[in-house]
């Protein structure tokens, strides 16, 4: 892939006016004004439209990847995404052995005697 002076794909350059780029400052195949080809009538991306049965959606009309039912990629094995799971982000770095959930009044007791 030939490369700009910014270090960047050519043709996906905004700062160069590069060829995959609309007149609205988008990549032209996602941009909904100009009717790009990855848009659906229904003003969404294909692959993620439900109307259309894109690629990305699973039997229960969601996005695969955070589908519980179907076990998506993205879903932890305490059932949560796994970005917003605190146990799974805990066990990643193997610092903290076990998030504990405070009440709001214990968490500004806590907060209280910290300081």
């Amino acid at each position: 892939m030939p490369k700009c002076v910014h270090n960047r794909i050519k043709y996906n350059c905004k700062e160069c006016g590069g060829s995959s780029i609309c007149p609205h400052n988008r990549i032209k195949y996602n941009c909904k004004e100009c009717g790009g080809s990855s848009i659906c009538p229904h003003n969404r991306r294909k692959s993620r439209c439900y109307k259309c049965g894109g690629g990305s959606i699973c039997s229960h009309n969601r996005i695969k990847s955070h589908c519980k039912e179907c076990k998506g990629s993205q879903i932890c094995p305490h059932n949560r995404i796994k970005s917003r799971c605190k146990k799974c982000l805990a066990d990643k770095d193997n610092t903290i052995p076990e998030i504990e959930e405070y009440t709001k009044e214990e968490y500004e007791i806590i907060s209280f005697l910290e300081k």
